[in-house]
């Protein structure tokens, strides 16, 4: 990618000023009468390039900032917020969070993170590249994307657009306790969406690349005729009989599954006993070969972090080892729930890793021999308390490992238990463009519902 030679900041606030804001911030909740108290304070900004039929559609650049406060008067809890950084602002701010925990109702879990869990010397993590890049290069980046998806095919016709963002931040956590640490951020993006043609049959999909810097995008040719090709690949699809086959879930949607899985064993989930995998701590909860790393200090990671929102250090741990659930995503106030503390996971997971078996995707369709490619996934249908599955689907009908025909309008179905302990394999073709990395899944059995 074409990188221009960054600004000596792209921020309007020096670090040492949002930590300065933080200290005044904790004083005035001092100062009001909480017993203790936690504040972010963040600014961010970018630009975003929409291009259309190679004209520019949308330029859009944004600059936000803000300050989050979060008093406890013993174990009432109040919180408030202010995009004003004025000192006015700030006492006002701090004012109502006061406010609103008089009159909260006190929570025996409600509080600070434990102190003896706090990042002491956060490591430093490549996860800031500031870009530069301009109205016109951002333009012209979006305009070659589109461009390449436009003529993949013969039979794509039209265009949603290509989009160009560049997006920086930085932020400080502070609390009462002594906590204050914070770091600067990049996300860089490019993608494209364009629809194809043939006869009655319509089709539209879509391609992205995401990176902290943006010499890590793809090339933005490739971006655009991936979009083409995944668009008229799909043309004609047909609808299936209602069966019971092998399902190949590809790996950006292989992701969900493992996102399903995350919430399951998540705090919020566990306490208030709404998820099928209550109680599943030491318990086998897919085949012996499967492992879920988390990986929080992958350098330029797109989830990496060296603490979470609430200043709990992070650490790299095997969740899911030999198939069996070695640990929870807990933050401080659901690990009190549960009895248990915080694994630092406040704000969410932090790069979750599912190495592959082995097989490329080829492989895996040749693995599956017989059944269905899920390649799109429509709808919310998940029974979390039960685990029962059942999604909208389109992809690819296949027969001897070989893609026969593209699918459209059926449903799969299932339940998440059982599809996770009937997982086969798990391809070398991982998804990078997030904070789950994983290939591919081959699910032994499901039901495809059809005609």
């Amino acid at each position: 990618m074409p990188t221009q030679i960054p600004p000596a900041s792209p921020f309007s606030y020096s670090h040492e000023t949002l930590r300065e804001l933080a200290a005044r911030v904790l004083d005035l909740a001092r100062q009001g009468g909480a017993s203790a108290a936690e504040t972010e304070v963040s600014e961010g900004g970018g630009l975003t390039v929409g291009v259309r039929h190679g004209e520019v559609e949308t330029i859009e650049h944004n600059r936000d900032k803000g300050v989050g406060v979060t008093v406890y008067l013993g174990q009432r809890r109040g919180h408030a917020s202010t995009s004003d950084f004025s000192a006015d602002a700030l006492a006002r701010t701090v004012d109502k969070a006061l406010s609103i925990a008089r009159f909260t109702a006190e929570d025996a879990c409600a509080g600070l993170a434990d102190a003896d869990l706090l990042a002491v010397s956060p490591p430093e993590l490549d996860l800031h590249h500031p870009w530069g890049v301009g109205v016109e290069e951002a333009r012209e980046l979006a305009r070659a994307c589109e461009a390449a998806a436009l003529e993949t095919d013969a039979r794509i016709t039209n265009s949603e657009g290509a989009s160009l963002s560049s997006q920086a931040s930085h932020f400080v956590y502070a609390n009462s306790l002594g906590f204050c640490a914070g770091y600067p951020s990049s996300r860089q993006s490019l993608s494209c969406a364009v629809i194809a043609e043939e006869g009655d049959s319509m089709q539209r999909d879509y391609w992205y690349t995401t990176a902290r810097a943006a010499s890590d995008l793809d090339d933005p040719l490739a971006v655009g005729r991936r979009a083409g090709e995944r668009a008229a690949r799909r043309l004609n699809g047909r609808r299936l009989s209602t069966r019971q086959c092998p399902v190949l879930f590809e790996a950006p949607i292989a992701t969900g599954l493992i996102a399903s899985f995350v919430s399951a064993v998540s705090g919020g989930h566990l306490y208030r006993k709404s998820s099928f995998l209550l109680d599943s701590l030491g318990t086998r909860v897919f085949p012996d070969f499967f492992q879920l790393l988390e990986r929080p200090f992958l350098p330029r990671g797109l989830s990496s972090s060296p603490f979470d929102s609430e200043g709990v250090a992070t650490r790299d741990r095997d969740v899911v080892r030999d198939g069996v659930l070695q640990g929870y995503f807990l933050g401080s106030y659901s690990a009190r729930k549960l009895g248990l503390r915080s694994t630092g996971n406040a704000g969410g997971n932090h790069n979750l890793i599912v190495p592959p078996t082995g097989e490329d995707f080829a492989a895996l369709l040749k693995k599956m021999d017989t059944g269905l490619l899920v390649t799109e996934l429509l709808g919310h249908g998940l029974n979390m308390v039960t685990g029962d599955y059942s999604r909208g689907a389109a992809g690819f009908w296949v027969e001897n490992g070989e893609i026969v025909h593209p699918v459209e309008e059926v449903t799969v179905a299932g339940n998440l238990r059982d599809m996770f302990l009937g997982i086969v394999a798990l391809g070398t073709d991982v998804e990078t463009r997030g904070s789950r990395r994983v290939g591919s899944i081959l699910v032994e059995r499901m039901t495809v519902a059809g005609d």
